[in-house]
This record gives structure tokens, sequence and C-alpha cells, in this order.
């Protein structure tokens, strides 16, 4: 533009930002240039140049028992170590697997001054409190894993979980002729009332009511804390021949199955977990579902880079496409 303007770059500056005395001829030149061409401040520049730091808060459960959240951590890391050149700083507050633990850091986080927040609202109805109290802030938030936002008052990453559950149930109705009984089964921990986790099975359910000529099939649910697996008996799997998962421990069933020689029965679950891969491979789990949450943890902090730093805008909404993971499909080095 000063070359076009046959001035110098200074000078333009100026004129830009309103700052000096410039000539009247210059002023209106530049701004012939601006009409014509158009112009668009670099704003990636503009922060550089001013050294400026854009700090993000990740509120995530602790990741070091749970393969999942690790998962999230590295995607997340992935991104920082990627953007860091950029200014952007990251600040962590972990959570044990507990509502105690969640509602302590949330005092935490309240109190940090940040830029932007990424945060997995793992316990329902307390997130949404959170959410609410920390609206006051005016700060952006993206959600990972879970979508409670309503009319899309908050950025959102990761799978559509109803979808999923949907999903879930056609791969149950494949290659069905004969009566088939159906079992949700549902290893929960205290927390097991997430909307994620409800979704699912909402999902699930509608599939069938929305194929209503899938008349042989009938369903029933169990539920099992997380801590009382040795509760599972032979009992439970009687005339069953297809079990739902509605979360990561599809492991539980497929151990239980597999240890009985328990044959011929069909199990879908979630998430590319080392012990649900384990019994992918000896064939005892049929369909793993695939969340990605390394994907989800690298674009929640690329959504924040955009919006912040680039200045972008930016979908709320960015569902992370349903991937189905057999055992034929599934190779380590591309997981």
């Amino acid at each position: 533009m000063a070359e076009l303007a046959n001035t110098s770059p200074g000078t333009v500056d100026r004129i830009l930002h309103n700052r000096g005395q410039v000539a009247q001829e210059t002023v209106d030149k530049v701004n012939a240039i601006i009409e014509q061409f158009g112009y668009k401040r670099n704003i990636l520049a503009s922060n550089l140049a001013l050294n400026k730091k854009f700090r993000f808060a990740v509120f995530l459960p602790k990741s070091e028992k749970l393969e999942y959240w690790k998962s999230q951590v590295d995607g997340i890391e992935k991104a920082a170590q990627e953007f860091s050149k950029f200014g952007i700083v990251l600040d962590y507050f972990f959570y044990d697997y507990n509502l105690a633990s969640f509602k302590e850091t949330v005092k935490k986080v309240m109190q940090f001054p940040c830029d932007g927040l990424l945060f997995a609202p793992i316990f329902y109805e307390d997130s949404v409190l959170f959410l609410k109290e920390y609206q006051q802030k005016r700060i952006p938030v993206v959600m990972i894993d879970s979508n409670i936002s309503e009319e899309n008052e908050h950025a959102y990453v990761g799978q559509d979980a109803f979808q999923s559950g949907y999903l879930a149930g056609r791969l149950i109705s494949f290659a069905v002729k004969n009566e088939r009984h159906v079992l949700i089964f549902k290893i929960a921990r205290e927390i097991e009332s997430t909307s994620v986790y409800l979704q699912r099975i909402n999902g699930f359910h509608s599939y069938f009511k929305d194929h209503d000529e899938l008349t042989n099939f009938k369903f029933s649910e169990v539920t099992i804390k997380d801590s009382g697996i040795d509760q599972l008996n032979l009992e439970m799997f009687s005339g069953v021949n297809s079990v739902f998962v509605p979360n990561s421990r599809a492991y539980i069933v497929a151990r239980f199955l597999d240890e009985n020689n328990i044959k011929g029965v069909r199990i879908i679950g979630y998430d590319l977990l080392n012990e649900n891969i384990e019994y992918l491979n000896k064939g005892v789990i049929d369909f793993l579902i695939n969340q990605r949450p390394e994907q989800q943890g690298y674009f929640g902090i690329n959504y924040l880079y955009k919006k912040l730093v680039l200045q972008e805008a930016v979908e709320k909404t960015q569902y992370i496409p349903l991937e189905i993971i057999l055992k034929e499909n599934y190779f380590p080095a591309k997981r």
C-alpha cells in the first residue's frame, strides 16, 4: 500500500491509526487505495509485534489413570506447542473424577484471569451452574466431550452424542433375522448422569422407535457401579444376543464373557482404550465408536486460537465425525 501511494510505511500506519500530522493529499491518496483494493489489518503480525500473550485455562479431569482424558491432553499439548509462538499460554486446572474435587476446582477457575476457557462439563447440573456464573466474565468458552450449551451459548467440539447412540442402534440391527434380546449395560461411576451418557442411550432407543419394522428386538437394562464389577453374573446374560455399553467400559463385559466362554454375543462400545482394543482384536467386542479425543483437545484450543488471536468468525459447533472401528480396520500406528 505504501508503494502504491508513493509514501513510507510509517506514514500509512499513521493514517490507518489516525496518529500524527499527515498532508491531506496523502491521506486522500491512501484512503482511495484502501477503497479500491480493500484493507485487512494483519492481526497476527500486530500481536507478535506487541509481544501479546493469550492465557487459556484448561479445566479437565485428571488423566493419570484415565486413558481417554490422557488422549484429550495429548491433543491440547500438540495445539499448545504449535501455537505457542503466537503468544498462547495454557494453565491447567485438573480435578479428581468426583464431584467434591470438581467443586473445589471451580473456585480456582472462577478466580483465575484468562482470555479463554477449555472445559469438559462432566458433572451436568454443577457444570450448568458453573457456566452460568462464568458467563458474567464474558470470556469465550469451548466445551469438549459433552455439549450442555443451550441455544449455542458456548462453543463445542466433539461428537454428536445422540447421533452416536443412534448409530449404535443401527449397528446392533445389522443382519438380524431372528428374535434378538439386546442388553443395555450401564457400568457407571457415581456421576454417570452425564449429558453425553444419557444422550447416547436416548439416541439408541430412538433408532428402534424410528424403525418400527424391527419387531424382533426386545430390550433390557442392567446398571452396576464401576467399583462393583464383581457383580456380573451369568444370569445377566441369559438369552442375550447383543450388548450396548454407552461408555468406554465395554471391555468389562467382554472380559466376563471371554472368561466364561460365552460366544455369539455382539458387543458395541466406545473409545479406543487399550483394554477395549484387546477384546476387539480377540473378536469379543464387535464394534467400537471412536470419539477421537486427541482431535477434540486439539480443535478445542484451535477454536480459541482462531477466535481470540486471529479474531476470526468461527463456527460454534464442530462435530467430530463418527468413526466405526472393527478389528479388521484398526491399526495402532494410524490411531
